[in-house]
């Protein structure tokens, strides 16, 4: 096993130079991160998935690296506009939008739309004549910490007539896409996509159709999350680079066309060059209703507020100021008055120092991805509800 990345020198200092909570991003990390990919991927065009971290100074970065953006709402592609990035390499790619996000998208200067069904190709054609559409397929989500099967997605039969619907309504049928699943841990999802990927080529070439990109999404892991056990999960990421570098040049052969490779990365780029500051709220002992005694580890932040995804993974959490201690296992839960806030009670017990104190110093490795987006903005850009009220009480009237 390879083991998690290491933080950074320049990542720790900022963790150890402020008391306050908060989300520290280490730009250069992320950097570095886009330059191993488009080095392993060679002419990869690379769509950072912005709702993994819709941070300005982040999408900032990237852009002036090369990143294009994969945008899921107006707002999102409004604010990767912002960055300079050229038009053409931003995307609407949520299958999910009504006529007026689609109309909106165009007025902004996006001309390349995700797809998924004969509905939304007539919407596209309506509200953003003339565009490019990328039809997604379906996949199982099979091997991924978040399978994102269901939702979004077609048949490979249905992928064939979409496009061939796009044709006629004057859109340009210009590619596939699949997503394998947010922090995909195997190699087969990918082959499979590529099996997929292959067929409706050669399905759509039968009706002449010809396509310009394939779209591999998302998916590529983070390397510095732990399993239940605590080990870290250690995700195949060398073959998977070889397998999506075999299975592009296989669909260029099929295809007999330069096919391009568009990915979507988030999490990749993102989660392992990002940390959170936060503090001990307490450290107790309960007997629970079973008769077994467990330590509570209640931090000053969880799902409610950058930790949402403590349902499915678990971060390393470094506690500075006990450097060598003795440690007892303990269940780590948010502040919040929500049970739903902790890590699985069963089965996800943390190494946490005997002697840690409330006030003391807690920081949350490889929390780079989606803390942020369930944090401090709506999530994939869009706006949280706004609150009205009524009253039948003269004494409640403004």
């Amino acid at each position: 096993m390879a083991g998690p990345p290491a933080i950074s020198a320049a990542l720790t200092a900022a963790l150890a130079a402020d008391s306050g909570d908060g989300i520290i991003y280490d730009l250069s990390g992320i950097g570095e991160r886009y330059t191993t990919l488009v080095e392993e991927l060679p002419g990869v065009d690379v769509r950072f998935a912005m709702k993994a971290c819709p941070v300005d100074e982040v999408l900032a970065h990237l852009a002036a690296r090369g990143a294009g953006f994969d945008a899921a709402s107006p707002n999102e592609i409004a604010q990767a506009v912002r960055t300079g990035v050229p038009l053409d390499r931003i995307h609407y790619g949520n299958t999910v939008k009504s006529d007026r996000s689609i109309a909106q998208a165009y007025r902004l200067g996006v001309r390349d739309f995700a797809t998924d069904s004969l509905e939304d190709v007539a919407a596209i054609a309506a509200h953003a004549p003339g565009s490019r559409v990328f039809c997604r397929l379906a996949t199982t989500g099979e091997g991924a910490l978040w399978g994102l099967s269901g939702k979004f997605g077609c048949s490979g039969t249905d992928a064939v007539l979409v496009l061939e619907a796009a044709r006629r309504a004057g859109l340009t049928p210009a590619g596939l896409s699949v997503h394998v699943g947010s922090q995909q841990m195997t190699t087969e999802a990918w082959q499979d996509a590529f099996e997929r990927i292959a067929d409706v080529i050669v399905a759509l070439a039968r009706i002449g159709i010809a396509l310009d990109h394939v779209n591999l999404g998302g998916g590529l892991p983070a390397l510095g999350y732990l399993d239940r056990r605590g080990d870290p999960l250690d995700p195949p990421l060398d073959k998977m680079f070889a397998v999506i570098r075999e299975g592009v040049e296989r669909l260029r052969e099929i295809s007999g066309t330069e096919l391009d490779l568009v990915m979507e990365p988030g999490r990749y780029l993102v989660a392992d060059h990002g940390a959170i500051r936060a503090h001990v709220s307490r450290l107790s002992s309960r007997q629970q209703l079973d008769g077994e005694r467990r330590h509570w580890l209640y931090l000053s932040c969880g799902k409610f507020n950058g930790l949402y995804e403590m349902d499915e993974l678990q971060y390393r959490l470094v506690f500075p100021t006990h450097p060598d201690a003795e440690y007892v296992e303990a269940v780590v839960a948010g502040p919040s008055c929500d049970s739903d806030d902790a890590y699985d009670h069963e089965h996800s017990l943390v190494r946490v120092p005997r002697d840690v104190a409330s006030g003391d110093p807690v920081w949350i490795l490889s929390s780079g991805a989606y803390a942020a987006s369930y944090t401090t903005r709506g999530f994939n850009g869009f706006d949280p509800l706004p609150c009205g009220w009524i009253s039948g009480d003269p004494a409640d009237r403004p």
